[in-house]
């Protein structure tokens, strides 16, 4: 009896050695594709948008490469989802991962090519993954007891995140900016407290932290320019009803007096709202939306500051840094709570005015401003001073450093060579080539900086069968060296 079709008529299907094929070649291409940039002397990428505009982003960094693909690979999907997951929960080492996970890829697909039933390679990288970390769990150094060392590992894993990013040649500024700004936080990890405001102009070595808030608007005519002492309501309200409005509202009269009685009754209704808001308490008046000028005269007359469409993401900050909550409606002003802080100002940075907010109620607040030369500088300058500051935020919560440049490869590598010595059967090849896969890495970074990676990868690997070995390879020399004593 013939089977019947069980798919659509537009569905494929492919089965055992042309399926694996594939998810390989997919995966490895995606591998190749990122591990240009890894590493200090890594190259960056330029992407263009298919849509409007034709955007272009100029980048380094993995996780941003990957979510601009659009790709069709089931593999290689995986392989991007890896990287978006480093990217949220870490925020640096993102083509790392997705490099490690393709050389290990890549070196299975040898071992079935020899005929080696993919369980056995599983379980042979499960073992292999096991010792690795256990290498690295032996050798970890905390310096949590020790403020002053542990201060000087953080500054040491800034420079390293930001080595290979395009803040690279101001690397001691920007390290220091990041550690400052995460010290400030406390061991929280909620970075929605430190804000990055761009501005061009200047160069990067501008770029500074202030402590407190500032929010990328002016303040209008007539109204107060410096504010102590503020009560703040922060609000997500219509404040443009003061004129009858064309689109969508008839109104039939018959004479033009009539007119004039609808607008006055509209700006009654807005006096009513403006002085419910005044009810309040309050010193300063932020708004999601546009104010017109009638309550904006107002507020000027009541010496009240009113802010108008301040962005969505700046206004949810404001309300977290000054201890408000946005609010919509103003009927009971004991149920709102407003934000305060100590001082609000008009400050300059570069040709624009912006408004700043010291001495706020959350006291580990704090942004960082920007300056460069174009907006792809500022836009990649961000992407990198955020891996920074995720990475720090995650190392005060977990202390345990290790060192860079190779050198956790390599020690990994070593036991692994040791495991596959003492497993019998075909397990042995999979750790083996599990290890070839970890040294992909030091491998790829020495190529990517133009030096002879076989030679120094074998220089490694010697120095490395030495008791207590900190080698690694040193881009920037061309050479191993102790990779503690590079900083």
């Amino acid at each position: 009896m013939a089977i019947e079709k069980i798919f659509k008529d537009d569905a494929s299907e492919e089965k055992g050695e042309r399926a694996r094929m594939a998810s390989f070649v997919g995966a490895i291409a995606i591998t190749d594709l990122v591990k240009t940039t890894l590493g200090p002397k890594g190259m960056d990428k330029i992407l263009q948008s298919t849509g409007r505009g034709r955007e272009v982003t100029v980048t380094n960094d993995g996780a941003t490469i990957l979510k601009s693909l659009h790709i069709d690979n089931p593999a290689a999907k995986v392989l991007i989802d890896i990287s978006k997951v480093q990217d949220n929960e870490v925020g640096d080492g993102t083509t790392s991962v997705v490099v490690l996970a393709g050389e290990l890829l890549r070196e299975a697909e040898k071992l079935v090519a020899a005929k080696i039933h993919p369980m056995t390679i599983i379980s042979g990288y499960r073992m292999a993954a096991e010792c690795a970390r256990n290498a690295l769990l032996k050798r970890v150094v905390d310096n949590k007891e020790n403020a002053e060392k542990f201060k000087s590992d953080l500054m040491k894993i800034a420079m390293t995140t930001l080595s290979s990013k395009i803040l690279s040649q101001d690397k001691e500024h920007f390290a220091q900016l990041a550690v400052d700004a995460v010290m400030r936080l406390k061991g929280s990890t909620n970075l929605e407290a430190i804000q990055i405001i761009k501005k061009p102009g200047g160069s990067l070595k501008d770029s500074f932290l202030d402590e407190g808030f500032i929010l990328d608007k002016k303040i209008g005519l007539g109204q107060p320019k410096r504010i102590e002492n503020a009560k703040i309501l922060v609000a997500n309200t219509a404040m443009d009803t003061d004129k009858v409005k064309i689109y969508g509202a008839r109104v039939r009269v018959d004479s033009m007096s009539k007119v004039a009685e609808i607008e006055g009754a509209e700006k009654e209704k807005m006096r009513e709202k403006v002085q419910k808001i005044i009810a309040h308490g309050i010193n300063c008046f932020v708004n999601r939306q546009l104010i017109y000028n009638f309550p904006e005269e107002l507020f000027a007359d009541a010496g009240i500051l009113a802010i108008e469409h301040a962005d969505f993401d700046g206004i949810e900050r404001l309300a977290l840094v000054t201890g408000g909550e946005i609010a919509s409606t103003f009927d009971n002003p004991e149920s709102v709570k407003l934000g305060h802080c100590k001082l609000i100002e008009e400050i300059m940075i570069g040709e624009d005015k912006l408004i700043h907010f010291s001495g706020v109620e959350m006291g580990q607040a704090c942004t960082i401003v920007l300056r460069g030369a174009s907006h792809h500088v500022l836009d990649e300058g961000e992407r990198s001073l955020h891996d920074a500051l995720c990475v720090l935020s995650q190392t005060v919560n977990d202390t345990r450093v290790l060192l860079g440049g190779g050198w956790p490869e390599m020690v990994m590598a070593k036991e692994v060579d040791e495991l596959a010595r003492k497993t019998p059967g075909k397990k042995s090849h999979a750790i083996e080539a599990f290890s070839r896969a970890l040294v992909a890495i030091p491998t790829i970074i020495a190529d990517n900086a133009g030096l002879d990676s076989a030679d120094l990868v074998a220089q490694i690997r010697a120095e490395h069968h030495k008791e207590g070995c900190s080698a690694g390879i040193d881009v920037i020399s061309g050479s191993v060296s102790a990779e503690i004593e590079l900083f």
